[in-house]
């Protein structure tokens, strides 16, 4: 199948008098995230040849196009091509690969990231029931929720999050797996595709059995002293540590930090 490099060309009436005149079908769409505060994203879209294709590209190179990837200037929204050709071989897009990064302490002496994952697939075909839908303002959005877990590390015990996404629907409904979705080729010309996350209200331990819920918070049980990197409180309700916040607060109780200790190693 032969793919135009800027898109497959329509024919229209533009008028009577005007007569008929070709129209460019746009070879790209928009991605749009729609994030909390303090995350970003990178972004990885890969083709494979198109439909009825037999070509190839020797050792896959230049299938896969990045965006906003480390010495890259960042830049929300992304343009992705739908159509290109590399060695020849015309390709077509197949999967979009969202890195969703959230970043801590961005101010801080102490900044650091977590990162998760969504994703949507285009296809030449899908069933109606696998299909995501494009809105009357030419917007095709789908969801997700992302959670931080936290836990200590370190002799000093430094709080250090995990970031965990899942997929949700429209209405606010968790789901399993990732946030996914997936279009066809002919929905996506000139159109937007926004994922839209929203962060849980709630932080949560990363690992169980490693704090204890208290009024205000959480506290860190002790384990056997501050070089036990796993700590587990094992039914001792009673010992607890300090830990580190990014701003290097001691504190005892996560995530308010209400009683503070001096005394922390």
């Amino acid at each position: 199948m032969r793919h135009l490099k800027y898109g497959l060309m329509l024919s229209g009436c533009l008028g009577l008098i005007a007569g008929c005149a070709a129209v460019e079908t746009p070879n790209s769409f928009t991605f749009v995230p729609d994030f909390p505060a303090d995350f970003t994203y990178d972004l990885t879209a890969a083709y494979v040849p198109g439909k009825g294709e037999t070509c190839s590209v020797p050792g896959g190179k230049g299938t896969e196009v990045g965006f906003n990837k480390t010495n890259m200037k960042y830049q929300s929204p992304s343009e992705i091509e739908l159509y290109r050709t590399v060695s020849g071989c015309p390709l077509a897009l197949n999967r979009v690969q969202i890195k969703i990064i959230g970043v801590i302490g961005r101010d801080q002496k102490r900044t650091y990231s977590s990162y998760d994952y969504a994703s949507f697939a285009v296809r030449p075909e899908l069933q109606e029931r696998h299909r995501g839908s494009i809105d009357d303002d030419g917007a095709g959005r789908f969801f997700g929720e992302c959670q931080w877990l936290f836990r200590t590390v370190g002799p000093k015990r430094y709080i250090t999050k995990i970031l965990t996404c899942k997929r949700m629907d429209s209405q606010g409904n968790l789901g399993r797996g990732h946030p996914f979705t997936a279009y066809t080729l002919t929905q996506l010309p000139g159109k937007t595709v926004e994922l839209q996350i929203r962060l849980a209200a709630e932080e949560e331990p990363y690992m169980g059995d490693t704090w204890v819920k208290v009024p205000g918070g959480w506290k860190r049980c002790m384990g056997k002293g501050f070089e036990d990197q796993h700590a587990f409180c094992y039914g001792n309700q009673t010992d607890f540590s300090t830990f580190r916040m990014v701003d290097e607060r001691v504190c005892t109780i996560y995530p308010s930090c209400a009683e503070n200790k001096d005394d922390a190693p």
